[in-house]
């Protein structure tokens, strides 16, 4: 009987240490989904009326399914085509706010394609790879295929279009992004590269 007991409790020690592994291995817990997810982890926690339990399932999730996609590089052809097309559009913002958002949101949809992730037809897969490998940079993006299907006003389209070039650079970029780690480059490389849809750059303002 002593023996039978102790095969037990060896028995149930290997299962809570299995249980917990499994839960290092898809993103190390609440602390170590937080740190990956960055604001998606809260957007999460929101989605799911607070609940912080179903939130953090929902993000291991992700990472168990798109944790090891292995993002593919772009040669220096492609890149330089993509930063040509990203260029050209900004431009015609001034002129059609909405046909711009739209072109955006479908050249940021092929970029992403081309760099591994999911099939631009399917965005929620796509959203959701990209949260785990550029959870700083992905709301950007969500924001502007909104306004891209809406009736948004012109500032709205503008703000998304700001916020989405954040992806559009780290994706088009030489390396791939550290998930782990918070990338604030996009609002610093804001105020240094050219960018056409500030305020004093709107048709009919002065320069």
């Amino acid at each position: 009987m002593f023996t039978v007991v102790i095969i037990a409790v060896i028995v149930i020690g290997l299962a809570a240490l299995l249980y917990l592994g499994g839960g290092r291995m898809q993103g190390g817990g609440g602390h170590g989904l937080k740190r990956r997810f960055g604001p998606q982890y809260d957007r999460a926690v929101a989605d799911h009326d607070g609940d912080t339990k179903a939130a953090e399932q929902e993000l291991g999730e992700r990472v168990r399914v798109h944790g090891s996609l292995a993002e593919l590089s772009l040669s220096p052809e492609v890149r330089e085509h993509y930063v040509t097309q990203w260029a050209t559009i900004q431009e015609q913002f001034v002129e059609s706010p909405q046909k711009a958002v739209i072109e955006a949101d479908a050249l940021l949809a092929r970029l992403a394609g081309d760099r591994g992730f999911p099939d631009c037809e399917q965005f929620d897969d796509q959203i959701a790879a990209l949260s785990v490998h550029h959870s700083h940079h992905v709301q950007g993006y969500r924001a502007m295929h909104a306004a891209a299907r809406d009736q948004s006003g012109t500032e709205e389209m503008r703000e998304a279009m700001v916020e989405a070039r954040g992806l559009f650079e780290a994706l088009v970029g030489e390396q791939p992004a550290d998930p782990d780690r918070r990338d604030a480059s996009s609002r610093e490389d804001q105020g240094h590269a050219p960018w056409p849809l500030t305020r004093r750059h709107a048709k009919g303002s002065s320069t």
